[in-house]
């Protein structure tokens, strides 16, 4: 089977864009976050591990959106863009949500005492990455473009679930884990300094998702259009 994209999406002229754009204002989350936030008056220094690992949840939960969105897309009009994009994403997701868990990890281990601990927020994002990981062992298993896409799409359509379920975790259950500080009702638990350095991380970080998602998607184009080409 020979896909097609769309012109404008063949290209990826954007992509040096993109990446620089995601350097330079990493350069400047990392002055902010190691130089110009203050520490914290309880933690200490170990609290600036939450401008990546903030940020790597929120890549996490928004390549996971993506993915939803590209499955619904592909169960709806069958488009190549959309299966490779939903397939793109995932994995990028899957990657982000290693990097928040092991950084959690990280963060965990001086403040908590321990390196892992059987939380809510904890269980249910390694739900959510087993799932997702499950999701591109799935795609893995069948050689069928068209029964592959769909199978994945209705994966992808139903574990965003676990999305609001990982963020909701800490007000739905008695957890060990702090509540939110930012997506929350009310003003932002957090001092303007620490806020603005998260933002510029979170900023950062989503330039970073964009770069990779473009990237990946041209890489997955290219491999389905030399399978086209080698069938015909």
């Amino acid at each position: 089977m020979i896909t097609t994209y769309p012109r404008a999406i063949r290209g990826t002229r954007t992509l040096p864009y993109l990446a620089g754009a995601s350097v330079l204002v990493g350069a400047i989350a990392s002055f902010m976050a190691l130089v110009w936030a203050p520490a914290d008056a309880v933690q200490g220094d170990v609290q600036r591990i939450m401008y990546v690992h903030v940020p790597a949840a929120w890549l996490a939960y928004l390549a996971f959106v993506v993915v939803f969105l590209a499955s619904v897309a592909w169960l709806w009009g069958h488009s190549p863009l959309a299966d490779a994009v939903a397939v793109a994403s995932a994995e990028i997701g899957v990657m982000f949500t290693g990097l928040a868990i092991v950084l959690g990890s990280i963060w965990a281990k001086p403040t908590w005492g321990v390196w892992w601990t059987w939380e809510p927020r904890l269980v249910t994002t390694a739900v959510m990455f087993s799932m997702y990981a499950g999701y591109l062992l799935l795609r893995s298993l069948s050689s069928d473009f068209e029964r592959r896409a769909t199978r994945a799409a209705v994966v992808g359509a139903i574990a965003v679930l676990n999305v609001p379920i990982v963020h909701l975790s800490v007000t739905w259950m008695n957890a060990l884990h702090q509540l939110p500080s930012v997506l929350r009702p009310g003003p932002p638990a957090l001092d303007g300094r620490m806020y603005a350095t998260l933002l510029v991380a979170v900023a950062a970080f989503t330039l970073l998702y964009a770069s990779l998602l473009v990237a990946r998607v041209g890489i997955e184009r290219r491999r389905r259009s030399d399978a086209g080409r080698s069938e015909g």
